[in-house]
């Protein structure tokens, strides 16, 4: 109903909201974003709102839309629309043949380093009230915090973690305890907790039977020590 909207017979009918907001644009052609289109779940008792969707998205169907309100075809050709995704695999496969699909890849360490420096910092710090003549990161710190306690293709959790160590500084110069301007490893330790994630650091000369591999994942690459292991066989 919400796609397609209400039929009049129910209280409260209203055109669905693909209708409401081309109403709102004020014209025939413009940008729809479907925001997390891989959350929309399947049929159940209240309806099936990836079936409703097929007939939005198929370029095929979509110029002779029904609203059930409105209650005459119209035609969504013009419109385009873009889907967003964090897994293309949990979309219904028929939803999904109806998508050009484009992947964007996550930030590297070094690209997280510069966002942090030039853009998170700065307003993390803003919004706490605090300088850099009383708190600094070096860059030594920024990688620390991004290899040991965030692992994302992007830098949401990033944010979090230095907001957690800036709140906790301003915590400290406020009740007049003194410490250094740039933030150490300890500091880091105390706000944070032990590194949540390590990651294996290639061996100059690995031992007898272990050889290194690479893993891909979505926020970036691993490397993996495989261990052969010895056990008796049975002779034929």
């Amino acid at each position: 109903a919400e796609i397609r909207g209400h039929r009049r017979t129910y209280v409260g009918a209203m055109p669905g909201r693909i209708m409401q907001e081309i109403i709102k644009a004020g014209v025939t052609n413009p940008v729809f974003v479907l925001d997390e289109i891989d959350k929309v779940q399947g049929g159940s008792v209240h309806g099936d709102p990836s079936s409703a969707l097929l007939e939005v998205l198929d370029p095929e169907q979509n110029c002779h839309f029904h609203d059930n309100f409105v209650n005459i075809d119209y035609d969504l050709s013009k419109v385009f629309f873009i889907a967003t995704a964090n897994n293309a695999g949990a979309i219904p496969p028929p939803l999904l043949d109806r998508m050009e699909v484009i992947d964007f890849s996550g930030y590297m360490l070094e690209e997280k380093l510069e966002i942090a420096k030039r853009h998170l910092l700065p307003k993390i710090m803003h919004d706490n009230v605090i300088d850099r003549r009383t708190m600094r990161f070096s860059d030594e710190m920024l990688k620390k915090v991004i290899n040991d306690y965030t692992r994302e293709g992007g830098v949401r959790q990033l944010e979090k973690q230095l907001s957690k160590v800036v709140r906790h500084r301003v915590v400290m110069l406020e009740s007049g305890e003194k410490c250094k301007a740039t933030v150490a490893d300890e500091e880091i330790r105390k706000v944070l907790g032990l590194p949540v994630h390590n990651s294996e650091q290639r061996r100059p000369e690995p031992p007898e039977g272990v050889v290194t591999g690479l893993a891909w994942t979505p926020v970036g690459g691993e490397i993996l020590f495989i261990e052969a292991s010895l056990s008796k066989g049975k002779r034929s």
